[in-house]
């Protein structure tokens, strides 16, 4: 019996030593996206007016992706990097307008490998969500450091951050970060990484060992290349000199000399980027991670600007079904794993990054995926086992703002609707459900081949409209932002959640956008909550009635703020069962708020505010709200 014991006891302790030893073979997973720049904003794919030595060295080490897709705006792009989900299936479909708010009952990416074991960490641009429980925090990540909403300034953000020394969320509390937005994401993102999961908290020495044994994910999520476009003024020298090199083929936008300046800007930031991939290569060296960390680098969406300069021979940009749209590079490096360093031109999708990382890392990680994902492995092509992973149709469909003119549809384009969509197959691309493009032949879309391939056409509508009738239900159903829970009580609302209304930028706050709207919300629980409504936030501390002077920041300049003659303030709370609550403030508009108070039950309800002039007429709704459960 004792010899049982004792080799059972062996066994076991031999298992938990391999167990252990595999454990830290792990590799650890980053993954860097940059926001609006496209396919051909970088040297290594052609173009000649920028220089980007690291991100070509980190390609020429990649297995590269040459016909992978995204979503032509960036939030259904990160909600599909992050669910291995349609836009459509996981409820993030569009900017803003009350559509960026992901599933919360979806696992995500960090959710999967937080769950296997491994440290996780987000380092700028979230857009899934400002609320609990939509935040990162709430959506797997340890570690984070981010800023609300589609792009530094947005209506949620810190009034007046400017990309220089702003104040960023850490952790579920504002904190000021010194230096350039990109700089301050990949030096706290370096820092987080190369602790190699130290923990300040950790009790014991032992404790603090077995976190460093910890593989990470890090997602590293710029806001740049995204306007406005605010850079270090050393990186235009440069770019404008390359620009100056090669006029001759830069075309029209020469003329335009406003254009031109933001170009400038625009490609300056590209090469704050690759400087800064330069020094995450050199850190993860000296570390010792580079070996053994998977680095993906992809875009969000199709450039803003490829258009106008250079666009590698696509057609369309950024918000567009064209292929400049949605084409977006995409490089995957493994030193010391098993990738096949080359070119691989298979159909691909932001949502087979989920289960090829999760491939890649190992069996531990693969068992806390989903069990229905829209995204499939890439990793036999990646590794050479297979040469395709077989016949695909893909499905490319969004929420556009509410002000886009959209040749699909007469009614609100936030609306989600079938026929905004694109259908990629082989050499097909099916756009809006009736052009049809071979970019095969037609590599910048110029005919439409519909007529000539009615049998195309015909599987391609079969398909989308397949999809569509999986989708339709849940895509309509709008996500809600819930008040009054523990996690977050007080909160801070913005216009950015009124659905399918278009108020996303402080810009539009400064210059009195006269637009209102509705918040979808649900009542964690029953009790006394209070109400803050605001046309500025708090941090301001401008009156309901006041202007604003023009503001200088360290780039550029923000506009002045337009005065409006509000007076009074009027809240509505309603349910499927009538109005819950009702009321006037008439406290006068040189406050800083109308404040309400009342008892709301647990549940989903709708709230409404008008702010209004002292006849009584709405001017707009209160483009800030502070909701407070009372305890």
């Amino acid at each position: 019996m004792k010899t049982n014991s004792l080799l059972a006891m062996t066994s076991l302790v031999l298992i938990l030593f391999l167990s252990d030893c595999l454990l830290a073979q792990r590799p650890n997973v980053l993954v860097i996206m940059t926001d609006d720049q496209g396919y051909g904003e970088f040297s290594c794919n052609g173009n000649p007016f920028v220089e980007t030595p690291n991100i070509d060295a980190l390609a020429q080490q990649s297995v590269r992706l040459t016909d992978f897709h995204v979503a032509p705006m960036c939030t259904p792009t990160r909600g599909q990097l992050m669910t291995g989900l349609d836009a459509f299936r996981n409820g993030a479909s569009n900017v803003s307008s009350g559509r960026t708010l992901m599933r919360p009952e979806l696992k995500t990416m960090a959710n999967v490998f937080k769950d296997a074991g491994y440290r996780t960490g987000l380092f700028g641009k979230w857009h899934l969500g400002d609320n609990y429980p939509f935040r990162p925090s709430d959506r797997g990540f340890d570690e984070s450091i981010w800023f609300p909403s589609s792009h530094i300034n947005s209506v949620p953000d810190h009034w007046d951050n400017d990309y220089f020394d702003d104040t960023y969320i850490h952790n579920g509390q504002r904190k000021q970060f010194k230096g350039y937005c990109t700089d301050v994401f990949f030096e706290e993102a370096i820092q987080w990484m190369k602790a190699a999961g130290t923990d300040a908290d950790a009790e014991s020495d032992d404790d603090a060992s077995a976190k460093q044994d910890e593989p990470f994910f890090g997602y590293i999520a710029l806001n740049s290349a995204h306007w406005p476009w605010f850079v270090p003024d050393q990186y235009r020298g440069p770019v404008q000199e390359k620009l100056l090199e090669n006029k001759s083929q830069l075309g029209a936008i020469l003329e335009n000399k406003a254009r031109m300046k933001s170009l400038v800007s625009f490609l300056a930031m590209g090469a704050n980027i690759d400087d800064n991939v330069g020094k995450l290569d050199a850190a993860l060296k000296d570390a010792g991670l580079f070996e053994n960390t998977i680095v993906v680098f992809l875009t969000d969406n199709g450039s803003t600007f490829g258009a106008d300069y250079y666009n590698a021979g696509m057609k369309g940009k950024k918000t567009q079904l064209w292929e400049g749209g949605h084409r977006v590079p995409c490089f995957i490096r493994w030193p010391g794993g098993e990738l096949e360093v080359r070119e691989i031109s298979e159909l691909s999708q932001v949502q087979d990054l989920l289960p090829t990382l999760a491939a890649l890392a190992g069996d531990q990680v693969v068992r806390q995926l989903p069990k229905k994902l829209d995204g499939v492995s890439l990793k036999p092509v990646l590794t050479g086992e297979v040469e395709t992973i077989g016949d695909r149709k893909l499905v490319i469909n969004y929420s556009r703002m509410p002000g886009f003119k959209a040749t699909y549809t007469d009614g609100n384009p936030a609306i989600p609707q079938r026929d905004g969509a694109a259908v990629l197959w082989k050499n097909w691309r099916l756009l809006e459900n009736r052009m049809l493009f071979d970019v095969a032949a037609d590599p910048s879309q110029q005919n439409d081949v519909a007529s000539e391939y009615p049998e195309v056409v015909a599987e391609l509508q079969e398909h989308l409209q397949s999809w569509w009738d999986e989708v339709k239900d849940e895509v309509t159903t709008p996500q809600r932002v819930v008040i009054g829970h523990e996690s977050e009580n007080p909160m801070m609302l913005t216009a950015c959640e009124w659905l399918d209304v278009f108020v996303d930028q402080q810009r539009q706050i400064r210059n009195a956008a006269k637009k209102n709207g509705v918040w979808h919300l649900s009542v964690d629980q029953a009790g006394t909550y209070k109400i803050e409504l605001r046309r500025w936030p708090r941090e301001s501390g401008f009156a309901v009635n006041a202007g604003c002077e023009k503001t200088k920041v360290t780039d550029g300049l923000y506009p002045k703020g337009i005065q409006l003659p509000i007076q009074n303030a009027r809240l509505e709370i309603r349910n499927g069962a009538g109005i819950l609550f009702k009321g006037k403030s008439e406290s006068g508009g040189a406050n800083e708020s109308f404040v309400f108070q009342m008892e709301l039950p647990a549940g989903e309800i709708e709230m409404q505010s008008w702010m209004n002039d002292e006849n009584g007429d709405s001017i707009c709704g209160a483009y800030y709200a502070y909701v407070t459960r009372v305890e």
